[in-house]
């Protein structure tokens, strides 16, 4: 059975890996990445905002963030939200926009943020591997109610694993790209 023949499955997996990306591309790697900023909130207005959706962020430079809002107003907000985050970064605020200068990476810093990847990588595959286990146990009530013979439930199992297998291995090859990022000089 191919991986089309589960699409509920699929999209569960599908919508795994999403948040896997995303949380891959929040990790900093040498380089400014806007991804960074996605959720450190704002209180605009007394509206918890994420700093992309108040203004526009450029890279004009690989260690250089530039965020310009579209409201004058929130600049203050906006480096106090950067200051209290865990960027380890100290905004640079000249009344217009606001700069952050990455340093480069220490090799300690690199191997931290190598573990971190390596983490989320390990829960990426722990909600791959309770999707099957959810479908897996679906499809054994089916059999117990004599919904699918014998022979369907091991067709389907495999079907199943071999998806799962594919997502892993996604994520694997996601995990070793970041890491040579991350290690790169």
């Amino acid at each position: 059975m191919a991986k089309s023949d589960y699409p509920e499955i699929r999209d569960k997996m599908d919508k795994t890996m999403n948040i896997y990306y995303a949380d891959l591309q929040a990790v900093r790697a040498g380089r400014a990445n806007p991804a960074i900023l996605e959720k450190i909130l704002v209180d605009y207005y007394g509206t918890p905002t994420p700093i992309p959706q108040l203004g526009n962020i450029s890279v004009p430079e690989a260690r250089t963030l530039l965020i310009q809002p579209w409201d004058a107003g929130v600049l203050r907000e906006v480096e106090k939200a950067i200051q209290k985050s865990e960027l380890g970064i100290n905004p640079n605020n000249d009344g217009k926009l606001i700069r952050l200068n990455f340093p480069p990476l220490t090799e300690e810093r690199r191997r931290d943020l190598v573990r971190d990847v390596h983490k989320r990588a390990e829960e990426a595959k722990v909600a791959i591997r309770a999707i099957r286990r959810d479908a897996m146990e679906h499809y054994k009530a089916q059999k117990k109610k004599s919904e699918i013979t014998e022979d369907d439930l091991k067709d389907i199992e495999k079907g199943i694993q071999a998806m799962t297998d594919d997502y892993v291995k996604e994520i694997d090859n996601a995990l070793a790209k970041k890491e040579k990022e991350i290690m790169e000089v």
